[in-house]
This record gives structure tokens, C-alpha cells and sequence, in this order.
């Protein structure tokens, strides 16, 4: 089975400061970096890291950075289906605090003009069996456009509805497994607790509702069971959570094309974001091949 991500790429600089600014004020980074993000990019190479092809449908601008984002990209996942639009290529800009907390600003010109059904042979390449991954980052009518023609082909689907597009609820009628964060599954339902938030995205449509926790881990609730699985995280010393979520995804959405059971999926995505936040960066933290295949070898063989 192959993963299909569409959604957007960049380039990511990110800055290391002591504490976040306050309104006015200047600070000077502790460090600095350039590096290749976006939700789309992060999580096709998480999934691609865990040994399944992966075809990452994604618009680039009419830059130099098009070059250099194909060139980090091509070794790891099928970049042929990237689009060029007459734009700048996608930027953000990364804050990450002592603690490793994060803010995030994006500029978003290519992902908010793409439109892969209309733009590319996605929907011809989607075949039954296959997984299909999508964020918020292409135009609401858009997203909910792939879902339903991915599901239309016999696809599986993961909806990460992030970043949230503002004022708009996601539809989730089309979504097999959307994966959203705490403050994300509260935004959507208007529940702050997570389990209450899970029941609600059913009730919106979603066969199964994934909430992460962070440190915590995540839980899972599926379509048919009364009480939510919370399945825990290993202790780490985070230094930057800005990629966690995407890993995650990524990896969890790598497993189940691997065939492995949703439960065992979320086991792997929670030990290969946890390995993620002990490092900098976003798509630079993402474990290696090696390493997952490791997580996946030793997590399959203990007692369930």
C-alpha cells in the first residue's frame, strides 16, 4: 500500500531564544537555521521513514528555494508530483523558547492556490487500499474535495486538521482517522476535555478520533466502543516539539500502510515523536529509517 500526503511544503527558519518577546521588543537568537518544513513535507518523509512508498502532492513557487526544496526531498519521497506555480515559495518562521515550547508563522501563497485534483493526476493515482493524508493548509473546499475523492477510490483517510482554518469547522464525514492535538480537538468541538472532544468528532463524522497529549501520549476512540484507549508516552527531555505532531502523523499513517493494527500504529507514532522532541527543528527531528525500524521491531514484539 503507498500514502498519498497532500498538502504543503517550505522552507522553515527557526530561531532559539531564551523566553518568547513581548509585544515591541527585539531579542537576538541564541540560534539560528534554515531547513525544510511544512506539514505536507514533514509528514510524507515521516511515512516515507518507515519503509512505505510515499507520493507527496505538494506546490512549489517560481524560486530558488523550488530547487532547494526538491533537492532535500528527492532521496526519501517521490517528489515528481510536486506543482510550480508562479509564486514565491512557502515560508515559516520558527520561535522556540528554554523550554522548548514554539510559535509559528507561515506564509502561504503556493498551499493556498494549490488544488491537486484540479492541478495534478492525484485522484488517478489513488488505488484501493491506499492511504491518503491531508492537513488544513490547502483551502477548506479544497481539503474536503481530496477526502472525499480518496474515499471515493477505496482509500483509507487521515485528516490533521492543523493549522485550523479560521472561523471554520472541518467537515469530517469523509475522514476514516483525524488526528488533532488537545487545544485543536477544543477549538473543533468546544470540549476541553480530550475524551469529550474524541466523542464529539464521531459525532461529527469521523470513524475514529485521535487525540495527541503531548507528553501524555494520545488517546483513541473508534466508532462502536463507549471509552476512549489512552496510550502513554515515553518520559523525555523535550528541547523542541515544533515537528512532534507531524512525525507523528507521518508515522502513523506509515504503519497502517505497513498493515500493522491502528493501536500498534499509535504505539510507534508515540515513541517516534517522542524521540523527535529531544532535538531541533521540525523536519530535521524526525527519526531515521533505522531508528523507526527499530521502534516498529521492538514495539510489535512486546505483549499487547
Amino acid at each position: 500500500m503507498r500514502v498519498h500526503v497532500a498538502g504543503n511544503v517550505c522552507i522553515d527558519t527557526t530561531f532559539c531564544l531564551d523566553r518568547f518577546p513581548v509585544a515591541g521588543e527585539t531579542l537576538n537568537a541564541s540560534a539560528y537555521s534554515d531547513g525544510l518544513g511544512g506539514k505536507g513535507a514533514n509528514q510524507a518523509l515521516a511515512a516515507a521513514r518507515t519503509g512505505v512508498t510515499v507520493m507527496l502532492w505538494a506546490a512549489i513557487g517560481n524560486d530558488v528555494d523550488s530547487a532547494r526544496i526538491r533537492a532535500m526531498l528527492h532521496n526519501e519521497v517521490d517528489t515528481s508530483h510536486l506543482t510550480r506555480l508562479d509564486l514565491p515559495s512557502d515560508r515559516s518562521t520558527i520561535v522556540v523558547d528554554a523550554a522548548g515550547e514554539n510559535f509559528i508563522v507561515s506564509g502561504v501563497s503556493c498551499a493556498t492556490a494549490f488544488d491537486p485534483l484540479a492541478m495534478t493526476e492525484m485522484q488517478a493515482s489513488i488505488h484501493p487500499g491506499d492511504l491518503f493524508v491531508v492537513q488544513d493548509n490547502l483551502r477548506p473546499a479544497v481539503t474536503n474535495d481530496c477526502l472525499e475523492a480518496a474515499r471515493r477510490k477505496g482509500a483509507r483517510t487521515i485528516f490533521n486538521p492543523s493549522p485550523l482554518s479560521g472561523g471554520q469547522a472541518p467537515e469530517l464525514d469523509q475522514v476514516d482517522y483525524v488526528v488533532a492535538n488537545r487545544g485543536e480537538a477544543a477549538q473543533i468541538t468546544g470540549c476541553t476535555d480530550a475524551a469529550l472532544a474524541a466523542a464529539a468528532m464521531l459525532d461529527r463524522g469521523a470513524r475514529s478520533a485521535i487525540v495527541t497529549l503531548g507528553s501524555e501520549g494520545c488517546l483513541l476512540l473508534e466508532r462502536g466502543t463507549t471509552s476512549p484507549l489512552t496510550i502513554a508516552a515515553p518520559q523525555v527531555f523535550a528541547v523542541d516539539t515544533s515537528g512532534a505532531g507531524d512525525v507523528f502523523c507521518g508515522v502513523f499513517g506509515g504503519c497502517l500502510a505497513r498493515d500493522l493494527s491502528p493501536v500498534t500504529a499509535l504505539r510507534i507514532a508515540v515513541a517516534a515523536s517522542a524521540i523527535s522532541v529531544t532535538r531541533p527543528g521540525t523536519l530535521q527531528s524526525c527519526p531515521t529509517p533505522a531508528e523507526i525500524a527499530a521502534l516498529i521491531q521492538d514495539i510489535e514484539m512486546e505483549p499487547s
